[in-house]
């Protein structure tokens, strides 16, 4: 039979022959190294119960070796990081006056004056930005509630805000000349139709009428063009009053008949305002934009579809 060796006698053994020494202890602590932060390593020691852990506290940081510039880059504008942040800038810009003078006494928006603001495509030009309809809607609400501001109180501040937004040029301060016969007694006029363009002059004479140098009979083969054309002076019996010559360029026979209808009209009216109530009934000064609709894509006309058969 084996031996067996107590088992009490073996873990003893082992303890003693584990347990380091006294100056193995002190070279372990020697060459430990450790962070002012941490707790010094020491050796697993029992230790004895409520006895606190020293620690070594960080030195003071010393914040002036430290520059004092941003660790990233600010950007200037709030809005930068929005889809148009120029328009942005602007609307907050005209709200914040808003709200600074909002005590100030208003006009009606009758009586404010009448301001000529940019296009919304002269806006995206200025701005370098696609801004949708809707926005650029907002910011014209914006600029008439301050343009109702009295012109009498009204700050330099605002006056040149609104300045910012205005069309070039001023189209309200621009006076209409109206038209006259010239010193030769002659009428001119200009009318369009679809694509054509009608160049008329009109002086007092026996009522003859040339058309790019023809006569309207060359010009226009069907009886109901060489009428239309000459419209304007059969309803109001001037056929034989008037010499009319006329330059047409562009589009078909109807829509050059009818441009110079309108235009025969116009130039009529310079010699004889007192007619415009009589052309105006007949329907001679009443311009006609209607045009041709457009083909669509898989369709043979502007809506006729192609013929499509089940078998």
């Amino acid at each position: 039979m084996a031996r067996h060796t107590p088992n009490g006698i073996v873990q003893a053994m082992k303890a003693l022959r584990l347990q380091p020494s006294t100056s193995t202890r002190t070279a372990i602590l020697q060459k430990t190294r450790s962070y002012a932060t941490e707790v010094e390593v020491q050796p697993k020691v029992s230790p004895e119960p409520n006895q606190p852990t020293e620690a070594k506290a960080a030195p003071e940081i010393n914040f002036s070796k430290f520059n004092s510039s941003p660790a990233r880059i600010v950007p200037a504008s709030p809005s930068y990081f929005s889809g148009n942040p120029r328009f942005i800038d602007h609307v907050l810009k005209l709200e914040t006056l808003q709200r600074q003078y909002v005590s100030l006494p208003k006009v009606p928006a009758g009586e404010a004056p009448r301001m000529a603001w940019m296009k919304l495509a002269q806006f995206r030009d200025f701005l370098g930005e696609q801004v949708p309809t809707k926005k650029y809607k907002s910011l014209v609400k914006i600029l008439q509630q301050l343009n109702r501001i009295s012109p009498d109180m009204l700050p330099s501040q605002v006056r040149s805000a609104l300045a910012t937004f205005l069309r070039p040029g001023n189209p309200y301060a621009v006076q209409h000349v109206p038209r006259a016969v010239d010193d030769m007694g002659r009428a001119r006029a200009k009318g369009k139709r679809k694509e054509s363009t009608a160049v008329v002059q009109l002086v007092e004479g026996e009522g003859e009428v040339l058309v790019n140098g023809k006569s309207l009979v060359e010009v226009f083969q069907r009886v109901h063009d060489r009428e239309s054309a000459l419209w304007a002076l059969r309803c109001t019996d001037r056929m034989d009053k008037y010499n009319v010559w006329v330059t047409v360029r562009g589009g078909g026979v109807t829509g050059q008949a009818e441009a110079i209808t309108l235009a025969i009209a116009r130039a009529l009216l310079l010699h004889e305002p007192g007619l415009k109530p009589v052309l105006r009934k007949a329907g001679a000064i009443t311009v006609d934009a209607r045009r041709v609709e457009r083909k669509k894509p898989g369709h043979v006309k502007a809506r006729k579809m192609p013929t499509w058969v089940k078998r």
